[in-house]
């Protein structure tokens, strides 16, 4: 059995998945510093706080092809794995305090992260943890903080895009997945905002330091191991960085065009409670374990599948003063709901090393066995002009069971959708939705739900 695509260039180790399955093999390469760190004790209190997923090393365990010497840990599987540029702002936020969090914590036990990746962070619904063992490694006296850069391309530089330019980071992030270079944000920046203490050490610095030359760049470096860094003023830096960021907000997720749907919409007080009841008879019967939210809003409608037996949701869209409020929402009632940032006319594809080393969100969601699609399909067909055929196609295979809101072309929505564009959507009817979901699935339970005949349909597929 090979490593996992996506743990490939840690000489100290990989992790394996087999028999659904999580394991972490540690090298002989990785196994002193691995020990050191286990010995200290400094990890325990982390692992109940739940900051860092929990590891147990195990004898005889089921792979194949690993070194001899080599130790096994085992970690609990997580459902749904995510990256960096599917976070909202304040998930990015969450996880940058995390990685603090820990460093300055370790700190005071000798002990440090040898890198800054935001990958080795995932969510348990709206909480972040740590997952990777073999970043941690004794602190060296008086060392600098080789994973500065790669913190600030990581988490600093994407927050400031977002919190200072109201530019949403992810689209750009994702276009380089291993971080956004200080000399691209410095470039739109402008001169008032690098009169920021922050922004001027951790971008505008670092900019200049980008545009040396290989052979100037080496002797900074150089002479800065020299220089060294007391531990006073490592801890100095992480903190500055911590009350930053901390008090960080995103521009860009205010007066968005949906933020205010849960509440500005075009249901009436009765309607709503009808469609929130159909959710609540679905999920009551169907009982997921991993339930996808297409569009889902400032997740009402998710905290309504999670009360009625849902065990994990998803929920995905993009807008984001909707997915700020979403991500709120799982945080300040502790639920077990994730929500990422998708354009699914554009949903994000497997990228990095041989196009498999983050693995694309349709094969990272494919256990999910429920999903809502609720005043989603219009946005679809009717504003990204996608085939009605092709989206109920879509939807019904990204779960066995689910419900579908079919808005008619007379509602209120998509008249206003229509106001500056030619109505070409012939092909936008009930009748050939229904058929449709009928060649895909069975309609289990139908329903109408408002006097303009919004209607919802259980599906299952066949």
């Amino acid at each position: 059995m090979s490593a996992d695509p996506s743990s490939y260039r840690d000489p100290s180790g990989h992790v394996h998945i087999e028999q659904n399955r999580v394991f972490r093999t540690v090298t002989p390469f990785g196994s002193e510093e691995y020990r050191a760190v286990r010995d200290s004790g400094a990890l325990s209190s982390l692992v109940q706080r739940r900051m860092l997923v929990e590891a147990q090393e195990i004898k005889d365990a089921p792979l194949r092809g690993i070194g001899k010497d080599d130790l096994v840990l085992e970690h609990p599987r997580l459902p749904i794995i995510s990256y960096p540029y599917e976070w909202p702002f304040e998930a990015l936020k969450a996880a940058a305090l995390l990685h603090l969090d820990i460093q300055l914590e370790l700190l005071d036990k000798n002990i440090a992260l040898s890198d800054a990746s935001a990958f080795n962070i995932q969510f348990q619904g709206g909480k972040p943890v740590f997952i990777d063992y073999l970043s941690f490694r004794r602190y060296r006296k008086n060392e600098i903080w080789l994973a500065h850069r790669q913190f600030c391309e990581q988490f600093l530089n994407p927050l400031v895009l977002e919190a200072v330019l109201g530019v949403p980071f992810q689209a750009w992030y994702r276009g380089q997945p291993e971080g956004i270079p200080a000399r691209e944000v410095a470039k739109v920046l402008k001169f008032r905002h690098k009169l920021s203490p922050v922004i001027l050490s951790h971008v505008v610095l670092h900019a200049r330091l980008q545009e040396k030359t290989d052979d100037a760049l080496a002797e900074t470096a150089g002479e800065s191991k020299k220089r060294g860094l007391p531990k006073p003023r490592f801890r100095a830096i992480l903190l500055q960085l911590r009350r930053y960021i901390e008090k960080l907000t995103s521009r860009a997720a205010k007066d968005t065009a949906w933020v205010n749907y849960a509440t500005e919409n075009t249901y009436e007080s009765d309607e709503s409670a009808a469609k929130l009841r159909f959710v609540e008879r679905f999920v009551g019967k169907v009982r997921p374990t991993l339930l996808v939210d297409l569009g889902c809003n400032t997740g009402t409608y998710s905290a309504t599948a999670i009360a009625s037996g849902a065990e994990l949701v998803v929920g995905l869209d993009n807008d984001h003063g909707a997915l700020h409020s979403a991500f709120a929402l799982a945080r300040e009632q502790q639920l077990n709901f994730l929500p990422l940032y998708q354009d699914l006319a554009n949903p994000t594809p497997a990228l990095g090393w041989n196009e498999a080393e983050r693995p694309g969100l349709g094969e990272r969601l494919a256990g999910a066995n429920g999903v809502l699609a609720l005043a989603f399909v219009h946005h679809l067909a009717i504003a990204r002009n996608i085939p009605l055929v092709q989206i109920v196609e879509k939807i019904c295979h990204l779960a066995r069971e689910g419900v579908i809101e079919f808005i008619p072309k007379d509602d209120p929505t998509i008249q206003k959708m229509l106001l500056l564009r030619d109505d070409v959507f012939s092909g936008y009817t009930v009748e050939r939705f229904t058929n449709a979901l009928a060649e895909n699935a069975e309609i289990i339970e139908r329903q109408v739900i408002s006097s303009s005949g919004r209607e919802l349909f259980h599906f299952r597929r066949r």
